[in-house]
């Protein structure tokens, strides 16, 4: 029977209160349709890979079930300053080798994050210090007041100086340029579970860390976790059905009654914070992958509104997604927004989509590549195969390139961002609109980390500004009226396209008991084998 969030998480309640004892706990294996990038917690902001190292390394907060902030490796904190955020730090905590975990770690950790290379410098956007009071607490100094600083910390995991060291990892990897070192294979962090083997792209091993400082909190009965890839959706149906894995994720969306009407399995379902969403290269002079030689017609907003306009986004949810997805007119969830209900799709009009390319002087529409994923996202380079009809009727003929997420993301993000047109996904880490505004809008700035994730290099000084007020902004309603306002810009300038939010579709069997969060994260410690 398909759950809804709230329903999966009180199932996993009730079941908890008569799991199975840690006597009878048994081996779990589960698959997704692609593997971590890297066991680095900086190598790459991606829901999937920081999903899996959340289980094996902490931040100094966390999110609960229902993603409300909790206390982590920081027993408490206090805004002693408007500009100074003090930290308390759990004492007693021990990395996965033994080391004492305290101030140098975060130290440490807060400087590697902002390096280049890291994929996460944005964690830390605003902090101009980090100070070590004593060996069990911190000051984080703002250059001016960050309200919201915590809230981007859920995936902002805490590394082992002295291991990291050590073992030549003191700098973060870097995914896109395939820049690697100890840290990209091997981990050691404080969280409830350790590596204990890893084959990328084939197996994951996981053992429970008997001295995880958070032992009266246990929720699993896990004696080892076994991770496996599985790109096919079809392999990965079958896996689940046979019982060669107790879970798996997504659910192609043609396979849900099939595991539905099966006895020894079952679906969750709910809605997911992940908007996805088309990107337009709006910075070069010349696309890199198209016809038009000599200028870039995504400079041109007539041309970026006819993309917008070809598309049908209704058809994609009835035709693709099967009705599980909600098609959106924002670059965010609109649970997440107080004023989403403003902001309307433009509405398909082929005709229209004609005319606008033909005044900006493209009468007979020009060829381009569009960069997908085929691993990553729900029905992604279904979606794209999609797009590609959609634009054919308005005479742009379309390349479809899709690829693993590995050779995708290398392909698309920065510092390479060699593509013209491409599809991405995104869950802000924060839930909060000033991490999209700044991670995937705001004019790129590889020093700061503004704009890492903004492929196409969409640009505008006045969104800029309105982030940085929104960053800092301690008066809610005047922080709603930022956004609205940036909101407005982004929409009136056809920036990007817009698609939709895609729901949750896991898949496990009836005897696994688990909680599915809607940022898609996947938490072992409330995993239980009955």
């Amino acid at each position: 029977m398909r759950k809804t969030l709230l329903a999966a998480a009180a199932a996993a309640a009730v079941l908890g209160a008569f799991g199975a004892s840690s006597a009878d706990a048994k081996t779990f294996k589960w698959a997704f349709q692609g593997d971590a990038q890297s066991l680095d917690p900086y190598s790459l902001s991606e829901t999937f890979t920081l999903s899996l190292q959340g289980n094996i390394y902490e931040g100094l907060i966390r999110m609960d079930p229902d993603l409300q902030i909790e206390p982590s490796l920081a027993e408490s904190w206090e805004i002693v300053e408007p500009t100074r955020w003090r930290f308390k730090l759990r004492q007693g905590v021990k990395f996965h080798n033994g080391n004492d975990f305290n101030a140098d770690d975060v130290l440490f950790s807060a400087e590697r994050v902002r390096k280049d290379g890291s994929d996460l410098k944005g964690r830390l956007a605003g902090v101009v210090d980090v100070v070590k009071v004593d060996d069990y607490t911190v000051d984080f100094v703002t250059e001016v007041p960050v309200p919201t600083l915590v809230n981007e910390w859920g995936t902002w995991y805490i590394m082992d100086k002295e291991w990291s060291e050590a073992n030549g990892a003191e700098d973060p990897t870097d995914v896109t340029a395939g820049k690697e070192n100890f840290s990209t294979r091997n981990a050691n962090g404080t969280g409830p579970f350790m590596i204990q083997s890893r084959e990328t792209d084939v197996k994951t091993v996981l053992v429970p860390y008997e001295g995880w400082w958070d032992a009266a909190n246990k929720e699993h009965n896990l004696t080892e976790v076994i991770f496996t890839p599985i790109g096919s959706d079809s392999t990965r149906v079958a896996a689940l059905l046979s019982g060669e894995i107790d879970m798996m994720y997504p659910v192609p969306v043609q396979d849900m009654n099939r595991l539905e009407n099966d006895p020894n399995t079952e679906v969750l379902g709910g809605p997911e914070l992940r908007t996805i969403f088309l990107g337009m290269d709006q910075e070069r002079d010349e696309l890199l992958h198209s016809s038009v030689k000599g200028k870039n017609p995504f400079k041109d907003v007539r041309v970026r509104e006819a993309f917008y306009r070809a598309i049908d986004v209704e058809l994609i949810q009835k035709k693709v997604m099967r009705g599980l997805s909600t098609p959106s007119a924002l670059m965010i969830s609109p649970l997440l927004f107080k004023y989403s209900d403003e902001f309307k799709r433009l509405e398909p009009d082929a005709k229209l989509a004609k005319e606008l390319l033909a005044e900006a002087g493209y009468p007979d529409g020009f060829e381009i590549t569009l960069d997908c994923p085929n691993n990553r996202y729900v029905n992604d380079e279904a979606i794209c195969q999609a797009v590609v009809a959609m634009l054919a009727r308005i005479g742009v003929k379309v390349n479809l390139l899709a690829q693993p997420k590995a050779q995708y993301f290398a392909k698309i993000l920065a510092p390479k961002r060699d593509t013209s047109f491409y599809l991405l996904g995104w869950t802000p880490s924060s839930f909060d609109s000033w991490n999209v505004m700044f991670n995937i809008i705001g004019t790129p700035d590889l020093e700061s980390g503004r704009g890492k994730f903004n492929n196409g290099g969409y640009s505008n000084a006045r969104f800029d500004e309105l982030t940085d007020l929104v960053l800092s902004e301690t008066d809610q309603d005047k922080r709603n009226e930022y956004i609205r306002e940036a909101y407005q810009i982004l929409h009136d300038e056809r920036g990007y396209i817009p698609l939709h939010q895609q729901a949750l579709a896991w898949g496990k069997r009836s005897n696994i008991s688990l909680v599915q969060r809607a940022d898609n994260q996947f938490m072992l410690n409330y995993v239980k084998v009955d």
